[in-house]
């Protein structure tokens, strides 16, 4: 989940304007993924090293440290998103106030304005707090070892755990950013549709013609 909240602010970057981020849309996911996948490694590393070491009677310490290690590194990868994330807003803020709409993308002036994409916004940040929240419970979690207060506290577990996550997971279901950036990165205007399709068949040799009718095939050009 939380790679995809890494995705979807490259998107989010592009839609009020590149030049409001410090650094370029596509860095996001480059950057913030492969952390979010290393986390999980050591997590996953961590975890079979202690079941290993508690099913021979030996001390899963180690394994132990390892997962813990792995979720700290992902709290701290998700605390420099954030940090970005708000960065981000402020600068365009600040731009916006110094240039009005000339310091946002003209390009997607219509998706900034639906109220889908507006709640999208809302959803993605209160799905990354309750990650955080999660996160943040699970390091201190497994931090005091198995047989720790918290390990043994069930309600805590349920309310900073499994809440959180469930929060997490219905709210970008229910404003997912397939639905919310369809109308201003799926819809194009019927003349942009065919001047991508006239130049991607002419970018290959054929010859088409006017009519919006004629539709591409792979032996050449046929009647629709």
């Amino acid at each position: 989940m939380a790679a995809g909240i890494y995705l979807t602010l490259s998107r989010i970057v592009v839609t009020f304007g590149e030049e409001n981020s410090r650094i370029k849309p596509l860095s996001y996911p480059r950057i913030f993924i492969p952390c979010d996948i290393l986390s999980l490694l050591l997590q996953a590393i961590g975890g079979g090293m202690a079941s290993a070491a508690s099913h021979s009677n030996k001390s899963p310490d180690t394994g132990d440290h390892i997962m813990v290690t792995g979720l700290a590194f992902q709290v701290f990868t998700l605390l420099v998103f954030m940090l970005l994330c708000t960065d981000f807003a402020v600068r365009t803020v600040i731009r916006m106030n110094r240039m009005g709409e000339a310091a946002l993308n003209p390009t997607h002036v219509t998706l900034r304005r639906s109220v889908k994409f507006r709640a999208f916004l809302v959803a993605l940040a209160l799905s990354t707090v309750c990650i955080f929240i999660r996160s943040v419970f699970r390091v201190i979690e497994l931090g005091e070892g198995w047989d720790g207060a918290l390990m043994k506290n069930q309600t805590l577990f349920i309310v900073l755990e499994g809440v959180m996550v469930v929060i997490a997971v219905l709210v970008l279901n229910a404003f997912h950013p397939g639905l919310c950036f369809r109308e201003g990165y799926i819809k194009k205007p019927k003349a942009e549709r065919e001047v991508r399709r006239r130049r991607f068949w002419l970018r290959r040799g054929k010859v088409i013609e006017v009519d919006e009718k004629v539709s591409p095939s792979p032996n050449g050009l046929e009647k629709a």
